[in-house]
């Protein structure tokens, strides 16, 4: 479980929301701005079907070629209120399908696009335009997981860094929404594999799916990495410092931007158990170049445990000694070979500055943050770099610091973080 003292929680939040200004702020609250800024950046999003400003216009919307599905929601809807999704429409009748198979005519669409108009869903209770937006056509990977809805993806981003992600699947409570407050269920994801780890259901931990004994981790998520990166793409786009982005993914078009959210909610870290303040503290002041830096720095710093875990619930570990030597990436198919010692002492994996430098990994591109420790002369700084090598045979991605051991012989430690796939016989103290 997280510590106390890593989770984000109102107050805290507070001070991260006064980072978006108030005119990205107005633009993310409204859908229909957030979409034509998404066309304009030709940023994937679902199709929008129709715009409904009033009675007049509600009434003379044509809905009988709507034959697949689609959703009506308020532009400037808040918390999944005011979202009907519509599944399917019912052959021969002019009836559609809503989620849990209740049957509804022409009227009741009519009748929820009127209360959306009058402002009934929105944020601040003033006339709203209803939206008609196509319903995606669920990836096959979710299809037996949802109930009457399509799950989304969630990820806060920070910094040009997504931090923390989650899976949302709608449940038959929740009427086919991705709205945990309406009883949908939250699984977080790992951010290196896109694999789902933990889960929450009416803000409490569940190991199991509601009703059945299905465990919630394990699941990949599809296009994880593109993901990511237009998880990014949408944060430089809506100007805002602290959001979230959320996406449906379609079995022919992938990921699609669903929406932007300038107030990330906070039940995302019960999902993944582990607390957002330390994540947005790592990432705090990185200078983040480009898309792909920041999704390297995220699978890098906020590879989870439990993830690793779950791939190698059926793999025999195998064992290294004290001493070992590996090999390490220095270029496209290139590799150095090196002596390392084994320590399970240290957490992080380290290497000897001259040594880094000598194998080219310490170019800009390749520096994830600089951190901070305290010597003898005061507070200086040190580097931490991405770090690919392969220890008998397998390949670790992992990041290390930079550090001085030009007077030992072995100038890079590998820490436990990255042991958690062999086991140490301590006794094999032979140098190889």
């Amino acid at each position: 479980m997280a510590k106390l003292t890593d989770i984000l929680g109102i107050n805290a939040r507070t001070d991260y929301l006064r980072l978006n200004f108030k005119q990205a702020r107005r633009k993310a609250d409204d859908k229909l701005v957030t979409k034509r800024i998404l066309r304009r950046e030709k940023i994937p999003h679902p199709r929008l079907l129709g715009r409904l400003k009033t009675r007049e216009e509600i009434g003379r919307f044509d809905w009988s070629p709507l034959l697949g599905g689609f959703v009506i929601k308020p532009a400037q809807g808040l918390g999944g209120k005011g979202v009907l999704v519509i599944r399917k429409k019912i052959p021969d009748k002019n009836k559609w399908l809503v989620g849990g198979g209740k049957p509804i005519g022409v009227e009741d669409l009519r009748l929820h696009a009127s209360d959306i108009v009058e402002g009934r869903y929105s944020r601040n209770g003033l006339p709203d335009i209803a939206m008609v937006e196509e319903r995606v056509k669920t990836h096959p990977k979710f299809r037996k997981l949802a109930v009457g809805g399509t799950p989304d993806v969630r990820v806060i981003v920070y910094n040009k860094v997504p931090v923390m992600a989650m899976l949302r699947i709608p449940t038959e409570e929740s009427g086919g929404k991705a709205n945990l407050h309406q009883g949908a269920v939250g699984l977080g994801i790992d951010m290196a594999t896109g694999i789902t780890t933990h889960g929450v259901y009416k803000d409490e931990p569940i190991r199991y799916f509601p009703d059945t004994d299905k465990k919630v981790n394990g699941i990949a998520i599809p296009f994880w990495s593109e993901i990511l990166k237009l998880a990014i793409q949408a944060q430089t786009t809506s100007k805002l410092n602290f959001l979230s982005v959320d996406f449906l993914i379609d079995s022919e078009k992938g990921p699609l931007v669903l929406e932007i959210n300038d107030q990330p909610g906070l039940s995302i870290q019960i999902a993944n158990r582990i607390g957002l303040k330390r994540r947005l503290e790592q990432v705090e002041g990185l200078e983040v170049e480009s898309e792909e830096k920041g999704v390297k720095i995220a699978k890098t710093l906020f590879a989870s445990q439990f993830a690793s875990r779950v791939r190698l619930a059926s793999v025999e570990k195998k064992v290294v000694g004290v001493f070992e030597t590996i090999k390490i990436k220095t270029g496209k198919k290139k590799r150095a070979t090196v002596p390392a010692k084994v320590d399970t002492g240290a957490l992080s994996t380290s290497i000897d500055e001259k040594l880094a430098n000598e194998l080219g990994l310490l170019t800009k591109e390749n520096i994830l943050l600089q951190k901070k420790f305290k010597s003898s002369l005061g507070e200086q700084e040190r580097p931490v770099i991405r770090f690919i090598f392969w220890l008998k045979g397998k390949k670790i991605i992992t990041r290390a610091s930079i550090t001085h051991r030009k007077e030992l012989r072995r100038m890079v430690i590998i820490g436990r973080r990255d042991l958690k796939e062999f086991l140490v016989d301590a006794s094999d103290v032979s140098e190889k």
